[in-house]
């Protein structure tokens, strides 16, 4: 579970969409939680490549370190610090150029050597 879950991390860091899908399950379900409200729930391998296809315009670069690795079971936590640069300005006053810097917690949940579901917390 940790060498996939490096190689999302590095397919991710490198905007590389066919490397960040390659382990996951067709039906892999997605959550993004942000201040504890899901923001983004997507099901399926095709909603979350697109949704993935159209966050690689929106930043210049973007690195996600990983910390810690937790696993219990079928279960990976992942505490990551984040870095992005933003390529466009975005609805939320965000502009071009601007910097985004957090703190989140990632969870794999994974049948065999395939990753079913992904929540992202920050």
């Amino acid at each position: 579970m940790e060498a996939i879950i490096n190689d999302y991390v590095e397919a991710y860091n490198n905007f590389d969409v066919s490397g960040m899908v390659r382990h996951l399950d067709d039906s892999i379900v997605f959550q993004n939680v942000s201040e504890g409200e899901v923001t983004m729930e997507l099901e399926g391998i095709e909603a979350f490549k697109l949704q993935a296809e159209q966050a690689t315009i929106l930043f210049k670069s973007r690195k996600q370190t990983i910390n810690h690795i937790q696993i219990t079971d079928n279960t990976a936590e992942v505490t990551i610090d984040y870095f992005g640069v933003l390529a466009q300005d975005l609805p939320n006053g965000l502009k071009a150029g601007d910097t985004i810097q957090l703190q989140g917690k990632s969870v794999f949940s994974f049948k065999g050597d395939k990753i079913v579901k992904l929540r992202d917390e920050s």
